[in-house]
């Protein structure tokens, strides 16, 4: 993980322009870089409630970081919805309420703007993660590099997301780069979509696809297969495994997670800024950090 230094970065930016004069580093015009800022000095504001809907990596940090803000501000929040990006998207094609989306990749983020979900103008990539793969913990995998080559010879049975799941996408391009995916276009790597392809033969019968990425996590810890590729974060978030090595950034699209405003929520401007303070609040910033996410 990167040093602290990235995360605090942002907030001492923001906060210096704030002391000048100017406005623009959140949705009110003033600094919101520590629990001391404009969140905690503001008038409580306990007549709010914020639904939020957030990919599922991001539960537990969330959960912690909404904690945070309640105490700083009175806003409260919903039954915040965390699922797999796509099935979020579902959701509100379905007509469910939000105020806030917050996917794990950007292509179904654009899925969202695409479809009126949200409003393009708000959308703000947010986080960064990485793709790691995992095992066992302290089991006989645990100190053993394994790379995308020894996955494709079919060593290992492996797990990973479904085409719902954005990490299960991730994973599917980077197998693309070993011949052990393959898309219908024959796109490889950053240029694939790991979505409508098939594994080669060698691999087919050691896949196990999960719902969510907290499924394929605990399929490695149950030890049901050998490995899983899901995100660094999962392995703070769920414990019970240990990664094995990182996937080279340069076989998958960039791992990140955008937010945006619903479009049909009735509190746009509370919505932004809290948007605004994830990003920009030092507490919140070490929260992140905590669940093993980085500050885009």
């Amino acid at each position: 993980m990167k040093s602290m230094k990235k995360f605090l970065a942002a907030a001492v930016s923001c906060a210096l322009v704030s002391a000048i004069g100017l406005t623009g580093c959140t949705g009110s015009g003033t600094s919101s870089s520590s629990s001391e800022g404009s969140a905690s000095s503001a008038a409580p504001q306990s007549d709010i409630q914020l639904q939020i809907f957030a990919a599922n990596s991001l539960e537990k940090a969330m959960n912690e970081a909404q904690e945070l803000y309640t105490q700083q501000t009175g806003v409260t929040f919903a039954d915040t919805q965390y699922d797999g990006s796509g099935t979020l998207n579902e959701k509100l094609k379905g007509g469910a309420y939000a105020d806030v989306l917050i996917t794990a990749s950007k292509s179904t983020m654009d899925t969202a703007i695409d479809a009126g979900y949200v409003d393009e103008s708000t959308n703000e990539t947010m986080f960064t993660n990485d793709l790691v793969i995992v095992t066992q913990e302290d089991g006989a995998l645990a100190n053993i590099d394994i790379t995308l080559e020894d996955i494709a010879a079919g060593i290992y049975t492996l797990s990973v997301g479904d085409e719902n799941v954005p990490a299960g996408n991730y994973a599917c391009q980077a197998l693309s780069t070993v011949g052990a995916y393959v898309e219908p276009d024959g796109a490889t790597g950053a240029d694939a979509t790991g979505k409508g392809g098939t594994f080669s033969e060698t691999l087919q019968p050691k896949v196990t696809l999960g719902d969510k990425v907290g499924s394929v996590c605990k399929y490695a810890e149950s030890g049901e297969v050998d490995i899983a590729m899901v995100y660094s974060s999962d392995v703070y978030r769920f414990g019970g495994v240990s990664i094995c090595s990182v996937v080279p950034n340069d076989t998958h699209k960039a791992i990140t997670y955008p937010g945006a405003i619903c479009a049909d929520s009735n509190n746009a401007e509370a919505a932004q800024a809290f948007l605004t303070w994830c990003m920009t609040d030092e507490d919140c910033a070490q929260i992140w950090q905590k669940w093993g996410f980085e500050l885009a």
